[in-house]
């Protein structure tokens, strides 16, 4: 019986954990791009991004679709390595601390770090899976 509630709270706990987690990449994708589609087309645009328009759009593709996919635990692991390919894109081109002085140089490292735990969250998916209260372990 305990057994049995312990892997309950675990589902549970990792169910909230993903939805948790995937709450930045939604809010960024409807939240601020959507939006602001044109602002966010001309900042990728000045930080030299070709087709930036068409990357925005793929990049809303993968923030949503990559979000729902974990979130749901529907193919979680893909999900997730969609997202890290993002994020380690996103970083590198946005948050280049190291082109910068103080102190914009320290928000953006800042920004750099709290990215990379996210990397980390998504290797730990892709790594695990999304455990057993998702739409992957009903399927068995």
């Amino acid at each position: 019986m305990a057994q049995n509630f312990a892997e309950k709270m675990q589902g549970t706990m990792t169910l909230i954990g993903r939805i948790s987690l995937c709450a930045i990449f939604v809010t960024s994708a409807v939240g601020l791009s959507i939006p602001n589609f044109e602002e966010v087309v001309g900042n990728m645009a000045s930080r030299g991004i070709p087709q930036a328009r068409a990357a925005l759009v793929l990049t809303i593709c993968i923030l949503v679709a990559g979000s729902l996919m974990v979130i749901l635990g529907l193919k979680a692991r893909v999900g997730a390595a969609g997202l890290l390919v993002y994020l380690l894109a996103a970083t590198w081109l946005f948050h280049d601390f190291w082109n910068f002085q103080d102190p914009k140089r320290k928000l953006e490292a800042l920004h750099f770090l709290q990215n990379l735990s996210l990397v980390g969250a998504m290797l730990l998916i892709v790594a695990n899976g999304s455990g057993s209260f998702s739409l992957d372990a009903r399927k068995g």
